[in-house]
């Protein structure tokens, strides 16, 4: 309460401030009035006695400043009267104004724009009720050879919640899709199966109806559904009468019982939610994903311990015999969250810091040239009486100004910066994407950053011109043959180039790593390939027969479409998000390295035609390769080698079978071109099955349909959709897309990474031309007699270009040296984000700094020809 009535005095002070200088003029004038009389009653004149009365009280001026000086307010006069005066300077020098504001807002537009994402994706709790207490847990081996999250064996889940004493609750649940029918076209909805529980963990309640019950998350519970604010509102129309009625998911009836709040999307990007209901299996357990919500008074380290006791209590599954360590974990939900994003944000974030940082010294060194230009007009006032510490304060002033003026411009730029970077990002690289907008707090970061770089950026300049040597700035009337600033202005632009080679360093490596994985060879011809997955519900197709009926209904009026050269099917497609890997068994019983799992996709007859893979060996599947034909297999290149060297793999028999019998053999009929079947980017040890004589379901109720089209064909995808629909209307097209698009989607969050930092490089790069060109000008203009007398004692055109291009290159030289050194060790964060490119490349470096000096070539070429155009007569009259 102090400070509020503190504030209002100053504020009621200030704006009586008027009234306050008019009574203490009229106390002045009553106080020598009543001197001037009794000076008058002494016998002095009308005039001697007022001239004495003023003699005696010292100075009426003096008196007026010293009495403002001991007002509490007067600060606030003073900053006023700063910012006038700033203002003024600026408009005066519009020039300065637009290039130092501009170069600032960009700086700050950048980096605001960047600390959007970050703030709201890493700095903001989880919207969720106490969130900083809920934990992901994970038993997981510890030496798999492929990544698992975190999560619990399900028969493990449904022990440890019982025994658990950690955690107030545990709630599992598993990410899925559906297929939603009989509401508009079939669609493919992401969703998640949750435990009763899931609700009341997050804190969460659904804006209308209600949650799951515990008796509905059990094997024969009710088929009852919670979906979300923007299903509700894009697909149902906000119908006010949702709760209650069923929908159709994978063909079976759910019941609506709730609607989740707006923005409530977790797992991510899920649209329903039903319950979890675990049925164990004896031949099968999944992974599911846990979190808990921790008990008052228990710390992570107290539930990491439990659940690892509770883990070496539970008993030996006869599938797991204990051979592999498992570790257990308790992981925050937030870090689960964002996964590896945090990598990349803050690798952005330390990025556009330095693109801050080169905006800030290129404004610094445009301080520094005007305080140079203004010397005179400082040592002036500093022989009128002004103190260093007045003139400190008022330059330091207008360089808070500008920033400010360049932090609402930045402001500004930030909304549309954070729009076009959300709409670059690749779908599911930003976590929590749904909650990312500039907010008060967002804003609040632009101005405190828009002051800091006012001070920071400022005070130096504003401490060197207030130290200009006045007698040497009268006598010169403000021109000298060099400048006292010049050696920091030079600083300054060496400094900016060494940032500069560092973001550009980045840059150019991401560029070589992204271009190695766009030159990959894949082993496929994807031009002209265009995709389409289904996924088949059981209730609709519960058998291997009825699905594989439905594939060849598909495949036959595919290949009759206009324009269509060759079809396939796969269970997933190369360089898809999932896949099914294992082991296999030889029959000549050879062992196979430790750990050795290939990729297992199920295919039809002309897969490898329509993918452009190369047969090798041996002959494709065929339709007689059914179920009523032995079994065959096709392997690729890499696993011929491996098991069997120098020998024709085909007539060799495996077995995916972990104990085969004597109907388990498959045997080898082609041996395929090795490739690249995952994200990874590298050629992958492969085992083609037929789905013909594939019975487990999981293989083979989720395919992708392959089409190679003839040049030229049109509406592909469209008649695709529509034979898909003349199969079963109920069944949804996914991933309809060409191959050459699929294929992008791989590398699009690399590119993403590569054109983030190649903008914040180049703006980077803009801003180190804009500063060197400037000082050079600048030094150019400033030593104009000194070039004239060069000009006029013989020196040539090509000596006077020399001059100021040698300052250039000795500027780039130094930048460059300065910035390989921090390259070496910034780059090396990057190490993670490249592909076949070391962090230290050779070529990157060498072609980052050619850059570096044509650029600053070319911003010292102008200045350079302005020198040799200097005339020596009119050089030497100006002084």
């Amino acid at each position: 309460m102090s400070l509020v009535r503190a504030a209002w005095y100053h504020l009621r002070a200030l704006i009586r401030r008027r009234r306050v200088d008019e009574e203490l003029d009229l106390e002045l004038r009553d106080h020598i009035a009543r001197e001037t009389k009794a000076n008058v009653a002494r016998g002095m004149s009308e005039a001697d006695a007022h001239r004495a009365a003023l003699v005696a009280f010292g100075g009426v001026e003096r008196f007026r400043e010293e009495t403002r000086d001991t007002r509490a307010f007067q600060w606030i006069d003073n900053t006023l009267q700063d910012l006038r005066y700033a203002l003024r300077g600026l408009r005066r020098a519009p020039a300065f104004a637009v290039v130092a504001i501009a170069t600032l807002g960009l700086g700050i537009g950048a980096t605001t724009a960047v600390f959007t994402v970050v703030d709201r994706v890493l700095l903001r709790a989880l919207p969720f009720r106490d969130p900083g207490r809920l934990f992901a847990l994970s038993y997981l081996p510890s030496d798999l050879p492929f990544f698992i999250p975190p999560g619990l064996l399900d028969r493990f889940y449904l022990t440890y919640r019982e025994q658990q004493r950690s955690f107030e609750r545990v709630a599992a649940y598993r990410r899925t899709q559906f297929s939603l029918s009989g509401s508009g076209d079939a669609a493919r909805i992401s969703g998640a199966y949750v435990a009763a529980d899931f609700w009341a963990l997050l804190g969460i309640s659904p804006a209308r109806g209600r949650a799951f019950l515990p008796e509905e998350d059990r094997p024969g519970g009710e088929r009852v559904v919670v979906i979300s604010d923007n299903l509700w509102r894009d697909r149902f129309s906000a119908d006010e009468h949702i709760v209650g009625r069923p929908i159709t998911l994978d063909g079976d009836s759910y019941v609506v019982v709730g609607i989740a709040p707006p923005n409530f999307v977790f797992p991510v990007a899920a649209d329903l939610w039903t319950p979890l209901a675990i049925r164990l299996s004896e031949n099968n357990s999944t992974f599911l994903p846990v979190i808990g919500r921790l008990r008052d008074g228990i710390t992570p380290e107290q539930a990491r311990a439990e659940l690892d006791a509770l883990g070496k209590a539970m008993p030996r599954d006869r599938r797991d015999p204990g051979i592999r360590k498992k570790t257990a974990a308790t992981v925050p939900l937030k870090r689960m969250i964002t996964g590896d994003a945090d990598r990349s944000l803050y690798l952005f974030a330390g990025a556009v810091l330095l693109v801050l940082l080169v905006a800030g010294v290129n404004v610094a060194n445009l301080l520094l040239m005007r305080a140079a230009s203004r010397r005179h007009e400082i040592a002036l006032r500093v022989s009128l009486g002004a103190n260093r510490g007045r003139l400190v304060r008022q330059l330091l002033t207008e360089s808070v100004l500008v920033a400010g003026l360049g932090g609402v411009v930045g402001t500004a730029l930030a909304f549309s910066g954070v729009r076009a970077l959300l709409a670059i990002a690749p779908v599911g690289s930003i976590p929590r994407v749904d909650e990312v907008h500039v907010d008060l707090r967002v804003l609040a970061f632009g101005i405190l950053a828009s002051l800091a770089c006012g001070v920071i950026f400022g005070l130096v300049p504003a401490l060197d011109g207030a130290r200009a040597d006045q007698r040497a700035a009268l006598s010169r009337s403000g021109r000298t043959v060099s400048s006292p600033h010049g050696g920091l202005r030079s600083r300054f632009v060496i400094g900016e180039i060494a940032l500069a080679f560092v973001l550009l360093a980045s840059a150019g490596l991401m560029i070589r790593s992204f271009a190695r994985m766009r030159g990959v060879d894949t082993g496929f011809d994807a031009s002209g390939v265009v995709t389409m997955a289904v996924d088949l519900p059981t209730r609709s197709y519960p058998d291997a027969t009825r699905i594989r009926q439905f594939h060849a209904a598909v495949l036959e009026r595919l290949a009759r479409l206009p324009g269509v050269r060759a079809v396939g099917a796969a269970s997933y497609r190369p360089m898809g998000a999932m896949g099914i890997m294992g082991d296999f068994a030889v029959e000549d019983g050879a062992t196979l390295p430790q750990g050795y799992t290939v990729a297992k996709p199920t295919v039809g007859p002309g897969y490898f035609g329509a993918m452009g893979i190369r047969l090798v060996h041996g002959r494709d599947f065929t339709a007689r390769d059914d179920n009523s034909a032995p079994g065959v297999v096709i392997i690729s290149e890499s696993v011929a080698r491996l098991v069997w060297p120098n020998q024709n793999a085909v007539g060799k028999r495996i077995s995916m079978a972990d104990h085969p019998g004597p109907g388990d053999w498959l045997t080898i009929i082609g041996v395929a071109h090795d490739i690249v079947q995952d994200r990874a980017l590298t050629p992958q040890s492969t085992v083609y099955l037929p789905y013909l004589q594939t019975d487990p379901l999981f293989f083979i109720n989720h395919m992708t349909y392959v089409v190679r089209t003839a040049p030229g064909a049109v509406n592909v995808p469209a008649a695709m959709r529509a034979a898909l629909r003349g199969v079963d209307a109920t069944i949804p097209a996914q991933a309809l897309q060409t191959m050459d698009a699929s294929m992008l989607d791989v590398v699009a969050e690399p590119l993403f990474q590569m054109r983030l930092l190649t903008t914040f490089s180049l703006l980077a790069l803009l801003l180190a031309a804009i500063g060197t060109y400037g000082v050079l000008a600048y030094d150019v203009a400033e030593r104009t007699r000194e070039i004239g007398i060069r000009i006029a004692l013989g020196a040539s055109v090509r000596d006077v270009r020399r001059l100021v291009i040698g300052r250039t290159l000795v500027f780039a030289t130094v930048g460059i040296v300065l910035g390989t050194l921090g390259a070496f060790a910034a780059t090396r964060l990057l190490t993670r984000f490249l592909f076949l490119v070391a962090p230290t490349d050779p070529v990157t470096f060498v072609g980052t700094a050619v850059v570096l000096v044509a650029v600053a070539l070319g911003a010292g070429l102008v200045p350079a020809l302005r020198a040799t155009r200097v005339d020596p007569i009119l050089a030497l009259r100006q002084e």
